[in-house]
């Protein structure tokens, strides 16, 4: 099994500088804006993914 994957930038400043937040798990401070964040992941979306290879013009 694999570790979850870290966020690669700050969705506030867009910095790389990130490091685990002590709070708690998903949670990550930034030390170039100096703010703390928490990423959760909420679940798949009902609809899936959804393919149109059924209809179109071809070139």
């Amino acid at each position: 099994m694999s570790e979850r994957a870290a966020p690669f930038y700050c969705p506030y400043c867009g910095d790389e500088d990130l490091f685990p937040h002590e709070t708690g798990h998903g949670a990550w401070e930034c030390r170039a804006c100096n703010r703390a964040f928490q990423l959760k992941y909420l679940g798949l979306l009902a609809r899936g993914v959804q393919s149109n290879t059924a209809g179109g013009d071809e070139i």
